[in-house]
């Protein structure tokens, strides 16, 4: 959430900076911003809502003239979405851009009206503004390691001092922020989309650590103020893996993509017909040890940790327990020495799995993160590590990053059940084997499922709300399902074991009610078919998603709509089962008018609790 980018260079400041911003919109944001050195004066631009409203005010009041400057999309915290508590923030001699939250910034608020200092803001990042200028003693890097002192939370910081025009400064603590390079220019952003189109080189700030940026090239210090030398990087995708390429959503383009994802993220972890995850500090030795797994992760992230569960019990027989990291670091949870932690994340930034990571070890647990996103906070920190690569996700709603993480569950509970010898290497390559076919698989779902999908979501325009049922792991797929439709759709839906109807739940449907049932798993779909009869009898609309071999199965009338998918291996169900659902959420976002890859409230990456 929250967007910052920043350019020293010899190019447009104004152009530069809205570019970058617009690749960073996934982030989500509900007003944006730009602080432009203009004639030795920082002129700052900014207004409630999207680009296109920043574009046409600085077509209205004019372009500040300028190669330096920082930009912002903030989604709201503190204070409303309002041109006054928009970025970038000033006090007389400094201007910044901020990602995260001041957990502290009342009592800093109180300090400085006590000194005479005035807000305009109801905004924690003012407060930093104010701060820095209050104690700026004409030495930029020293006034913002003291300030650091003083604050406490999460922080990524652009900043601009109105007495060194030719450079920006930037510091984190927690909040993600690179610092990208090319010849003649520096650039700083919270994700690499956002530089794709200057440079793929950048270096990763770590927590305290301040950045000047010049036209000359980019310094560090760490928070004692010591010269630091630190690894350059370069990104391993591209500005065209990053743009729609010809898709008219970034959810449709993605969730076209899953079968490379899904190849490219087992194909190295299979050898001689085995996982094989000893690169990723994996070993037999270690895994043979663990009694007891605790999934901690959020929303689609938990969702794929579901589907783990279920596996890894099924065949290694060591007890899993999913949680919501949110919820883990207040529940006091038992946990010690000898258990293991999964921290599933696409961005590896997520705040509050990356706080209940370190709860977690700080227990004594061992702590495996799986993350899309390379370098990130969690990676780093994790005694194990499984990169998904998925490539770079754009919309917000998460399709081939979960996919991913599903196949990497996969390779893990085989490699768990190698190690704890609760299932035969004969049997583990038949697994593999059957995994290997995922990618076909998915792309015959997506050739043949689409129009059907395409037709069916016309139905549920209308619907106020609806709901998705399955049991086990169609259970655990229907939670995706209704997440997906609710992002970006904004129509009410909730997932229920089908089991649980009877439980209160039934009381709900009404003639016309929308429910979408899943049945992979053959040992229970007569039991899933005895739920979807009983909310039929009751004026349910359901739709199916099904084997084509239970769809031959099915008598008349059970369902108005069914989706018949390939079968293949009962435990990869979730694989193949999961893209209808992604079509149906997107088809029924862009039928209701809906931006599917930008929905409202909502942000990719959560760095705050």
């Amino acid at each position: 959430m929250c967007g910052i980018v920043g350019y020293v260079g010899p190019k447009d400041c104004n152009e530069v900076l809205v570019d970058a911003l617009s690749k960073l919109e996934y982030r989500g944001y509900d007003s944006a911003g730009i602080a432009v050195f203009s004639d030795n004066e920082i002129e700052i631009v900014k207004t409630k809502g999207k680009l296109d409203d920043l574009r046409n005010k600085l077509k209205e009041v004019g372009k500040p003239s300028g190669n330096i400057g920082i930009g912002h999309t903030r989604w709201a915290t503190h204070g409303e979405p309002s041109d006054i508590n928009s970025h970038p923030h000033s006090g007389s001699r400094v201007t910044i851009v901020h990602n995260g939250i001041i957990e502290n910034y009342i009592e800093l608020k109180e300090f400085l009206t006590a000194q005479g200092r005035t807000f305009l803001s109801e905004t924690d990042t003012e407060v930093v503004a104010q701060l820095l200028d209050y104690r700026y003693n004409g030495d930029p890097v020293k006034t913002i390691d003291e300030c650091m002192a003083d604050l406490k939370g999460s922080f990524a910081l652009g900043i601009m001092f109105k007495d060194f025009p030719d450079r920006i400064f930037a510091v984190r603590r927690e909040s993600p922020l690179i610092v990208g390079v090319a010849k003649g220019e520096s650039f700083i952003a919270s994700d690499v989309p956002a530089i794709l189109k200057y440079t793929r080189d950048y270096y990763l700030l770590e927590h305290n650590e301040i950045a000047t940026l010049t036209v000359d090239g980019v310094s560090f210090v760490n928070e004692y103020l010591q010269p630091i030398e630190k690894e350059l990087k370069t990104a391993d995708w591209d500005e065209e893996a990053a743009e729609k390429g010809g898709y008219p959503h970034f959810m449709i383009k993605e969730i076209n993509e899953q079968p490379t994802a899904i190849r490219t993220t087992i194909m190295p972890r299979i050898k001689d017909g085995l996982p094989y995850l000893e690169e990723n500090g994996i070993t037999p030795e270690k895994l043979k040890d663990f009694k007891n797994i605790t999934i901690v992760a959020c929303g689609t992230a938990m969702h794929a940790g579901m589907v783990g569960k279920y596996v890894i019990e099924d065949l290694s027989r060591v007890p899993v327990s999913v949680d919501i990291a949110s919820e883990f670091r207040y529940r006091n949870p038992i946990i010690s020495e000898g258990d293991l932690v999964i921290i599933i994340s696409q961005s590896g930034e997520t705040a509050d799995s990356l706080a209940a990571m370190r709860l977690a070890k700080q227990k004594g647990a061992t702590t495996l993160a799986i993350v899309n996103a390379k370098g990130s906070s969690i990676a780093r920190e994790a005694d194990m590590l499984i990169y998904t690569l998925a490539g770079p996700e754009i919309s917000v709603a998460s399709t081939k990053a979960y996919i991913t993480q599903l196949s990497v569950m996969y390779l893990f509970a085989f490699e768990l059940a190698l190690a704890k010898g609760t299932v035969g290497k004969a049997e583990i390559e038949r697994l593999i084997s059957a995994l290997m076919k995922m990618p076909e698989a998915v792309q015959y779902v997506i050739d043949n499922c689409e129009e059907k999908c395409k037709y069916i979501a016309t139905k549920l325009v209308a619907a106020e709300s609806l709901l998705y049922i399955g049991r086990g792991l169609d259970y655990a797929l229907s939670m995706e399902g209704s997440l997906k439709l609710k992002e970006v759709s904004y129509i009410h839906s909730e997932s229920y074991a089908a089991g649980e109807l009877k439980h209160g739940t039934i009381s709900l449907i009404d003639d016309g009610m929308p429910v979408i049932a899943v049945a992979t798993q053959t040992d229970i779909i007569p039991k899933t078919i005895s739920n979807i009869v009983e909310v039929k009898s009751r004026g349910a609309k359901v739709i199916l998603v099904c084997t084509d071999a239970c769809a031959r199965e099915l008598k008349e009338g059970i369902a108005d709509y069914v989706v018949e998918i390939p079968h293949s291996d009962e435990m990869l169900m979730p694989i193949t089962a999961v893209v209808p659902l992604q079509l149906l959420a997107y088809y029924t976002s862009v039928n209701r008018g809906i931006d599917p890859d930008k929905p409202k409230n909502l942000a990719k990456s959560v760095t705050v609790e």
